[in-house]
């Protein structure tokens, strides 16, 4: 029963084709007309689309010569990191002032637990149209928002009504809405996933839900269980305010694809730089260093080295990608090459959960409609 599960009140806030968005705020020429940040040149990727482009079938991750293919109206706008995160902590600041217990995703998204808030407002949906509103009357920009027993529901529910809307799941609705759902609404179910579901006749959360917990481990491993408890609206996770970062990356895609290694040399001391200054800017330093390696056919091939020490210093980051480098032949010309550090100092050793305390409930009684 829902009833036995820890419910809380929780809004997952998601800022409607957020960059592209900033773009046209910024630029009122660009209202209403095609664009993608990114993207621009021969050998560029789309970062993010307006919904005028996604209409053309433009999106993330595509590159802009299908994107200008798909949509030859399409205006390419430069992507400008420092802008985002500026108008992103107005609109945190925002979250900030109706609850603390707010995790950030991105710049363009965040969980809020509004089960007890700052306002002492019984109703989450009201909360969140009323940030809903302050976000477009101070910053400019429209959000979508879902609202739910916890944070799985809330982001797949956000979706819904996109953009400049937000959706609802009562508890009492839970069931039946998890059971409704497309299994590619799943977050968490990728593309690949969602096929292998399909050739077992997995198209719904019903289907889903009526699989055994031993028939999904044995066909989809470790994410059996994760799959097994959220169709039945189980997700104890709780909203972690303070996240931790657990990677720090730099990556260029190049013009030309490369195929000499003393030419990717030249590029590995650029990126290196970038890593070093954003490793000190956010005062954390790693042991775990990753090469990245995307070659002219799109194939992505990772090789890592795992230092005794934390590590930020530019020079032995370097030295270290140059190793991981040489350590393998190359399969083909590279396009991109990037590298991060993981296992970073300011990750903490996780203390085992009891059954008890994964399970305990919110002391608030949630008496008032969502």
């Amino acid at each position: 029963m829902i009833n036995d599960l820890p419910i809380r009140k929780i809004i997952h806030v998601d800022m409607d084709a957020f960059y592209a968005s900033v773009a046209q705020m910024d630029n009122p020429e660009l209202k209403g007309k095609p664009i993608a940040v990114g993207g621009g040149g021969t050998r560029g990727v789309v970062s993010a689309a307006s919904y005028e482009a996604r209409k053309f079938g433009v999106k993330s991750a595509m590159s802009g010569r299908l994107a200008i293919k798909l949509c030859p109206e399409l205006i390419f706008v430069k992507t400008d990191f420092e802008r985002y995160t500026e108008i992103s902590k107005r609109i945190r600041k925002i979250f900030l002032e109706y609850t603390d217990l707010v995790e950030p995703l991105s710049l363009d998204e965040a969980y809020l637990d509004v089960t007890e808030n700052k306002i002492g407002f019984p109703s989450a949906s009201l909360i969140a149209e009323e940030i809903r509103q302050r976000i477009f009357n101070e910053v400019g920009l429209t959000a979508s928002a879902g609202i739910s027993i916890n944070k799985f529901i809330a982001k797949v529910a956000s979706d819904y009504n996109k953009p400049n809307g937000q959706k609802t799941v009562n508890p009492e609705d839970v069931f039946q809405f998890l059971e409704d759902l497309d299994i590619r609404k799943f977050y968490g179910v990728g593309k690949v996933t969602a096929e292998k579901m399909y050739q077992k006749g997995i198209f719904t959360g019903k289907d889903l839900k009526a699989k055994s917990l031993e028939y999904l481990d044995k066909n989809f491993g470790k994410s059996g269980r994760y799959y097994y408890d959220v169709v039945r609206g189980i997700h104890f996770s709780e909203v972690k305010p303070n996240r931790i970062r657990k990677s720090l990356a730099a990556e260029r895609t190049f013009s030309k694809n490369l195929s000499s290694e003393i030419f990717m040399l030249e590029k590995l001391e650029h990126i290196s730089e970038e890593v070093s200054k954003r490793l000190t800017k956010s005062k954390v330093s790693g042991k775990t260093i990753t090469l990245k390696i995307k070659y002219s056919d799109f194939t992505l091939q990772t090789r890592s080295k795992t230092l005794p020490y934390f590590v930020s210093d530019q020079s032995i980051i370097l030295e270290t990608a140059k190793d991981l480098l040489y350590q393998n032949k190359l399969n083909n010309s590279v396009r991109l090459l990037g590298i991060s550090l993981s296992n970073l100092n300011t990750e903490k050793p996780k203390k085992p959960k009891s059954s008890d305390q994964e399970k305990k409930t919110v002391s608030v009684q949630l008496k008032f409609s969502f």
